[in-house]
């Protein structure tokens, strides 16, 4: 660790960005995910993610050993109930995203022309409801 101009220089290097700011998946996952109260947006190892207190969603992932190919770049990565997301990773649509995985999370290929996304936005809400703080989850069944 080096210190310049009183700043601390840790040697870190930046993610770089692995997503287009006007892709329109994204754009269709953002309208999901921020109307959900006290959501945020921020990127975080180059993905943006969707969080409260804790992130409930993240754009784009990648599974083991396939971490170059793109293949999952439009995609939703989210939190499941356990018995759930087995019956959803039987599905070709849903994959075990690398990094995540291992904590019970999956992910969801939004790159088909018919994407459900009013499944999507039951997928996100769940994940929330599962990461949020209560206050925010009673807020969201106030308005449901």
């Amino acid at each position: 660790m080096t210190i310049l101009c009183g700043s601390i220089k840790t040697g870190a290097v930046p993610h770089p960005t692995m997503f287009e700011r006007d892709d329109p998946v994204l754009a269709d996952l953002r309208r999901l995910c921020l109307h959900l109260p006290g959501a945020a947006e921020k990127v975080s190892h180059g993905r943006p993610c969707f969080f409260t207190k804790k992130i409930f969603a993240i754009y784009g992932a990648t599974t083991k050993g396939d971490h170059d190919s793109g293949r999952h770049d439009a995609s939703v990565v989210i939190r499941s109930q356990t018995d759930e997301a087995v019956a959803l990773l039987a599905m070709p649509r849903f994959f075990v995203p690398a990094y995540w995985g291992p904590s019970g999370w999956i992910g969801l290929d939004l790159t088909g022309a018919d994407v459900d996304w009013d499944e999507v936005g039951e997928l996100i809400t769940e994940s929330f409801r599962l990461t949020a703080p209560r206050t925010l989850v009673a807020k969201l069944e106030q308005t449901a």
